[in-house]
């Protein structure tokens, strides 16, 4: 009897084995309460509502002006009624700017008005206006290819279409001329830029947003113009006859000041030293009121925060929401916020970011170690039926998130629609009617499904190799 005994002994153990090299590492109960919260969120959810409070109660909200003290105090408020643990600021200093009227006209051959903005931060003209040639571009690269002498003394027009994608994949080739674009304007002596919006829309509006400024001796003024009057000057320029533009501009340029990371807690229960990161900025363009960029994520992480805060019990580790201050004006709130908790890094188990308006979500990417891609399995279990399909490993986890992941810290994305996200990006058409509630609910119950198994799966992500 003692073979037999053996062998069903042996047997037993390598049933054990398997099973445990096999087992998952998130638990049933975990996924069960995961599930739940996600048919919770699609049903109870009211993210709506607290978009709709910050646009209406707040409104425009660049950096440092006094619209982002309003939205750091109401965020502060917003997250204590929804239960938070923990709310608390960190200082960040920030350069300011106000906007002035920009007005902008052909004087000949075909004399009529067109419809710009200003880009951020840039100057204005003196007194009067400029009236200049324009010269076109196809890109910013044939602006930095030009010899000076093409370019001296006239306007320089960006003439980059953007491709419309569901990703938004059309925005990085011609983002680059509004940041760079004043620049190379500037090194070559133009008296003006002007760039086609960094839009796909082809309504009379023109999509404002940041430019480089930092170390130019002589900047220029810098403007976008709506699509339409960008057709308008193409056309005109077309005709070969040289075409005069006046810009008259006014912007000033303030003393550096402060502004704030709003930050709110639902503390761990048993590794409340360690944290998941969701996030979204609290800044914004002063055109519009900022629903979409970035209301939308800003309710979208704080429901989602409040929904696991209703539980019985608190999560496994902290669940941390960031409301970063200046994110339109180059990240500053994200880059000062890792600068002053650098000696914390490594309790930062995972970060997200919700900044791509307020459309469906229909991708989930990650960037973990291949050791951890069950993890990204388990939570595609639940992400699927809302319509989300797997993406890849390469996620930044948005943009204030790039700055922790470029570090090495995992991320996970979630990717909304974005079709026609920049048909309004950074216009004064970025107001509430364009965020559905009910799509609001779907965010928000996939949001809750992977911040929920993050904060409270038992081990942690490791970390991510960091390209050299």
């Amino acid at each position: 009897m003692l073979r037999p005994l053996l062998s069903l002994t042996g047997g037993l153990i390598a049933t054990l084995l398997a099973g445990a090299l096999s087992a998952e590492p998130l638990s049933q109960e975990d996924l069960s309460v995961a599930e739940v919260l996600r048919d919770r969120a699609l049903e109870s959810s009211d993210a709506y509502s607290i978009v709709e409070s910050l646009t209406v109660e707040v409104g425009p909200r660049p950096a440092g002006s006094e619209g982002d003290r309003r939205a750091v105090a109401w965020a502060q408020e917003k997250m204590k009624a929804l239960g938070f643990d923990r709310v608390y600021t960190e200082q960040i200093e920030v350069p300011r700017w106000a906007r002035g009227h920009a007005h902008a006209r052909v004087v000949g051959p075909f004399p009529q008005p067109l419809v710009v903005t200003s880009l951020g931060y840039g100057i204005g003209t003196p007194e009067g206006g400029v009236t200049a040639e324009v010269v076109e571009f196809a890109d910013v690269d044939a602006l930095m290819k030009a010899p000076a002498r093409k370019v001296r003394g006239k306007i320089a027009f960006i003439n980059k279409r953007m491709e419309r994608t569901r990703t938004g994949e059309g925005y990085g080739p011609v983002v680059s001329g509004r940041s760079k674009g004043m620049t190379a304007a500037a090194e070559k002596g133009a008296a003006a830029l002007l760039i086609r919006s960094v839009g796909t829309d082809s309504d009379r509006f023109a999509h404002t947003g940041m430019m480089s400024i930092d170390g130019i001796e002589k900047p220029v003024p810098a403007l976008a113009l709506s699509a339409p009057d960008a057709n308008l000057l193409e056309a005109m320029l077309s005709r070969g006859k040289p075409v005069e533009v006046n810009l008259d501009v006014h912007n000033q340029r303030l003393e550096d000041g402060p502004s704030f990371n709003v930050i709110g807690e639902i503390t761990g229960r048993e590794k409340p030293e360690e944290v998941v990161i969701i996030g979204a900025h609290l800044d914004s363009w002063d055109e519009g009121t900022g629903a979409l960029d970035d209301g939308a994520g800003v309710a979208i992480v704080m429901e989602t925060a409040r929904l696991i805060g209703e539980l019985p019990q608190r999560p496994r580790r902290t669940l941390r929401v960031i409301l970063y201050g200046a994110e339109e004006i180059g990240l500053v709130g994200a880059k000062q916020y890792l600068a002053a908790h650098q000696s914390e890094l490594d309790q930062i188990v995972a970060v997200s970011e919700s900044d791509f308006g307020a459309g469906k979500i229909w991708r989930f990417d990650t960037r973990l170690p291949e050791t951890k891609f069950d993890i990204a399995d388990q939570m595609m279990r639940l992400l699927a039926p809302l319509g989300i399909e797997r993406g890849h490993n390469k996620s930044s986890g948005g943009p204030d998130s790039s700055v922790f992941v470029a570090r090495g810290v995992p991320a996970f994305g979630l990717y909304q629609d974005g079709t026609d996200y920049f048909d309004y990006h950074h216009t004064p058409n970025d107001t509430l009617d364009k965020v559905d509630p009910e799509i609001l609910k779907q965010n928000v119950a996939a949001w809750i499904v992977m911040s929920f198994l993050a904060v409270e799966m038992e081990g942690d992500l490791g970390r991510v190799p960091v390209a050299q």
